[in-house]
């Protein structure tokens, strides 16, 4: 596992933790999630939960941020409601996270011990899902340390 030295975004969670303050409402909407983009902007969404496997809040954010217009996303954390705090990504959402946000960093732990890691760490020794990551690496400057 990488270790992290990036400091925690604060703003990210407190914005989480106020939409599942005030938008999570019975069983429905448990779980509220905050992202920035790579513009600074801050997107918010709640998990629309069903019995046949709504998606989570992780993944409506990634649809939301679409539709503003906010395409890179740099950091992301999920907050439960009833003052749970910081929840790490289900393992679909890791993959889907990690498909769409490669470098993408998550903020994961408790309380005391809240810390900023990349998806990858996540989701260790995953395969590249999809093409377009391929050619982005294919691309992408590499570095020469």
């Amino acid at each position: 596992m990488t270790i992290q030295t990036d400091r925690v975004d604060h703003e990210l969670i407190r914005a989480a933790a106020h939409v599942a303050a005030t938008r999570c409402r019975g069983d429905n909407h448990t779980m509220a999630a905050a992202a920035r983009a790579r513009d600074g902007r801050i997107v918010t969404a709640v998990n629309a939960y069903h019995f046949t496997g709504g998606p989570c809040a992780e993944l409506v954010l990634i649809g939301a941020a679409a539709a503003q217009g906010a395409y890179d996303l740099d950091a992301i954390v999920a907050v439960g409601d009833r003052d749970r705090g910081v929840v790490p990504p289900c393992g679909r959402c890791r993959q889907v996270l990690l498909d769409y946000f490669p470098a993408l960093k998550v903020i994961v732990g408790t309380s005391d011990s809240l810390r900023m890691v990349p998806v990858t760490d996540l989701l260790p020794e995953s395969y590249i899902w999809a093409d377009h990551q391929l050619d982005a690496e294919e691309n992408a400057p590499f570095s020469t340390s």
